[in-house]
């Protein structure tokens, strides 16, 4: 779709929005249940599966999901063109499928890196979600505003609408997003330099994620908690929590790049080189030795080689 067409297309989407009364008769497929986002060629099995039961306003959400899928596979294209299909059917529709809509083709920019395209499309299922009391989306759509602001005041800005709506209300799904909102807004933060405001704020993301019990999310969490303390100066503190997620790795039989490398800066903002060459060298080697090739950095690696012994 044409970047002319967007706002066209938005102010009608608007226009032919329903009441919140109609939105909470919607008997839309249960998406959430569907949904394996390790695994988007599995998801579009499911959400194809899935479109044998379903029409109407349902059909066309699921749709919408097979969209995402494709975009977080970099198939934006295939995305785009899913998604004209499903705009040609919005005229009639509800208003999750417009909202759905909105959010999918809004990301499919976003990842492709049109982030101007991308950002009105989520102020409007911002706009809407909230007017027909979709908290959910509505979330959502604010959480996506503020990643296309990132590292920015404005960015800080959109997390907090999200949040305020996300705490008050009774929607699980809009409480949901409460931990990876404070993420952002932490970095937001610290991309800003303001380390003092994003450190309590690492701290309540990595306690809602440990109230939520995720694994992955909670260790993410305490690096990112030993990070800003770096930033901050307090060497020895974010050193006794790297050091920590070390030895789980090591439990494991595994490492992490990001963690030795982070660890490798602490011994050498301490004074420590032998230490310091010591990480920095198995920083180098784990992180070049990744799993996905397109996730190596190869400046980032040179670098750490030249600091390793």
């Amino acid at each position: 779709m044409h970047a002319r067409t967007i706002g066209g297309l938005l102010r009608r989407l608007a226009l032919t929005a329903v009441g919140a009364s109609v939105i909470t008769a919607l008997a839309a497929a249960d998406i959430d249940a569907l949904w394996e986002y390790d695994d988007p060629a599995r998801s579009e099995s499911a959400f194809r599966e899935a479109l044998a039961s379903t029409n109407g306003d349902a059909r066309l959400e699921l749709l919408t999901q097979i969209a995402r899928t494709y975009g977080l596979r970099g198939r934006f294209d295939e995305a785009h063109h899913l998604l004209d299909e499903i705009s040609s059917q919005l005229k009639s529709a509800g208003p999750r499928p417009r909202l759905r809509y909105m959010l999918e083709r809004g990301r499919a920019f976003n990842s492709s890196g049109a982030v101007e395209l991308a950002r009105p499309l989520f102020v409007e299922a911002w706009k809407l979600a909230t007017a027909v009391h979709s908290d959910a989306l509505a979330v959502d759509a604010a959480h996506m505003v503020a990643i296309t602001y990132g590292g920015t005041e404005d960015a800080v800005d959109w997390n907090r609408r999200g949040l305020a709506l996300a705490r008050g209300s009774k929607d699980a799904k809009a409480q949901a997003l409460v931990p990876a909102m404070l993420n952002n807004s932490a970095w937001d933060l610290h991309d800003m330099g303001r380390y003092a405001e994003a450190l309590p704020i690492f701290e309540q993301a990595l306690t809602e994620w440990r109230a939520r019990s995720r694994p992955s999310q909670i260790r993410f969490a305490r690096w990112s908690v030993a990070r800003c303390l770096r930033s901050l100066g307090r060497f020895p503190e974010a050193l006794t929590m790297q050091l920590a997620l070390e030895r789980e790795d090591a439990e494991r039989k595994g490492a992490d790049g990001d963690v030795l490398e982070e660890i490798a800066e602490l011994y050498e903002s301490l004074g420590q080189m032998a230490e310091a060459g010591a990480y920095f060298a198995r920083a180098a080697s784990v992180l070049s030795e990744g799993a996905d090739p397109a996730s190596r950095e190869p400046e980032r690696i040179a670098r750490l080689r030249s600091k390793g012994k």
